[in-house]
């Protein structure tokens, strides 16, 4: 996909006319100031724009609606520099439809012992300010984050990136186009969905195409295209033998380079950032697609197997969070695990779709027999994923909402090499065990596949469900089993409860 322009958040300062127009002045450069220390901290993955002073009520409501319209802003950080008597944002808060990080923060880190008198006080009073922009903001029931301490500070600079990732994910998710060659598989309940909801909630648009609809395209490919994208593979990737120019199943390779060839050109032209598809629907396909969804996923496309559109709406925005972090994100899935000796451990992958992005080294090209599909061999990396600690989230449809589930994770290195596993994989270790995050799992009803991030971390993804009004559990170090259950419950009655109130946000 074609790089975006780099998002914009807008930095809103409140104030008011009671303190003059000199003070105002001095409110104006040194909110410009703080917006000056955030963008040079260099930890901030979006534009911070300052916008002027906010004084009053309708110019309040009126840069809140400008925000909601510019595409550009994926969400405002507001901080009450002085005292901000926090009535007049309500028409502006209760308009606002971006996301709204609170920044609680002064210009000063130090105070000024030995000067400060009731001019310092009227001038820095943000500890008054923003209690009030606080309350009003409980009050009208606003989801927001809120980051208190010094804008120098580069844990505040971290936990306001973290958040503007999210926001950075949840504009992904606005308007996405997904295409879904085929249905899901057969009988199977979890990929199930309501899409109307989907589009409701997330933005995300989610269609079916006939999957000869994009035979069609990939007949249709030159075999200059597929000259150099072959060429590419043999650039990037060691290429098994038999698949090298010369090697008796090289027209594989070619075959391969033309499904990716076909698929890109089918999603570009339609505007899909993400799609499915399904080993049991592959009209004139004859191979699975496999190199070409892990590139097209390296890429930063959303994809999920069997028809599975949640997931891949899902790997789309979990991918753009991740975005410039230099660590990788994939489709995945659980598949068997080790029980022992040493500690019990996942090993999760997929038939061939899992992305290189999570590599540990350069990928190797191979073809290999697939035993479902009914379909000639089809071309796949394979490789271990690199170590590190990760996060494996997945999105489930409960019927009256959504939910994602996540467990922290570390993926470590195989106990053994697999030599006879044709396809990439990654082994983890499951916080806080493996049968206290099974069983948690497990009660959620979490899904089979999800999502592996190296990039994105448990508070990011709390802030993103936070601003697509979604439930997030997250089993971590410190979760029981039965803590867990609790909590499970817990969060039943309250979606159940904030559903039906008047104005819930």
């Amino acid at each position: 996909m074609p790089p975006a322009a780099k998002p914009q958040i807008w930095f809103l300062t409140g104030s008011q006319h009671l303190y003059g127009a000199d003070v105002l002045d001095q409110v104006a450069q040194q909110s410009q100031q703080i917006q000056r220390t955030l963008t040079e901290s260099g930890q901030i993955s979006a534009e911070i724009v300052w916008k002027p002073v906010l004084t009053d009520a309708a110019a309040i409501r009126a840069t809140m609606l400008e925000a909601n319209s510019d595409a550009s802003c994926i969400g405002v950080v507001a901080w009450m520099h002085t005292f901000s008597p926090a009535k007049m944002w309500i028409t502006g808060l209760d308009v606002l439809r971006k996301p709204l990080l609170h920044l609680h923060t002064q210009l000063n880190a130090t105070l000024p012992w030995a000067s400060i008198d009731m001019d310092f006080m009227n001038l820095n009073q943000a500890a008054h300010g923003d209690r009030e922009f606080g309350f009003v903001q409980t009050r009208l029931g606003v989801a927001r984050k809120t980051v208190a301490g010094h804008a120098s500070d580069p844990v505040v600079a971290s936990r306001i990136d973290g958040w503007a990732r999210a926001a950075i994910g949840r504009d992904r998710l606005g308007g996405l186009k997904l295409a879904r060659f085929g249905d899901n598989m057969r009988d199977v309940a979890v990929t199930e969905g309501d899409k109307v909801e989907a589009e409701l909630r997330f933005g995300v648009s989610v269609n079916t195409y006939g999957v000869n609809d994009l035979v069609a395209v990939v007949d249709a490919v030159t075999d200059e295209a597929v000259d150099a994208l072959v060429a590419d593979y043999a650039d990037t990737y060691r290429l098994a033998p038999e698949l090298a120019r010369g090697g008796e199943r090289h027209d594989s390779l070619r075959y391969a380079a033309r499904i990716e060839a076909g698929l890109r050109t089918f999603l570009t032209d339609g505007g899909f950032g993400a799609f499915t598809t399904n080993f049991q629907d592959l009209g004139g396909l004859r191979q699975l697609p496999g190199l070409a969804v892990q590139r097209l996923m390296n890429d930063g496309y959303g994809f999920g197997g069997e028809g599975d559109w949640k997931t891949s709406a899902l790997l789309a925005a979990v991918k753009a969070m991740g975005a410039g972090t230099g660590r990788g994100t994939s489709f995945m899935e659980d598949y068997t695990y080790h029980f022992g000796p040493g500690e019990p451990k996942i090993l999760g992958a997929h038939m061939l779709e899992v992305c290189p992005s999570i590599a540990a080294q350069q990928p190797s090209c191979e073809i290999h027999p697939l035993g479902i599909g009914d379909r000639e061999d089809p071309v796949r990396l394979v490789f271990d994923a690199a170590p590190g600690d990760a996060v494996v989230i997945g999105l489930v449809d409960l019927g009256d909402r959504f939910r994602f589930v996540a467990n922290e994770v570390e993926v470590v290195a195989p106990d053994e090499p697999l030599p006879n596993l044709p396809v990439a994989r990654a082994v983890w270790k499951p916080a806080p065990s493996l049968s206290t995050s099974t069983e948690s799992w497990l009660t959620a009803g979490g899904p089979h596949h999800t999502v592996l991030t190296h990039a994105v971390g448990s508070d990011t993804l709390r802030d993103f469900a936070l601003m697509v009004q979604t439930e997030l559990v997250v089993i971590d170090e410190k979760t029981t089993t039965a803590d867990f259950g609790d909590r499970l419950r817990w969060n039943s009655a309250y979606h159940r409860v904030a559903q039906g109130l008047p104005g819930w946000r």
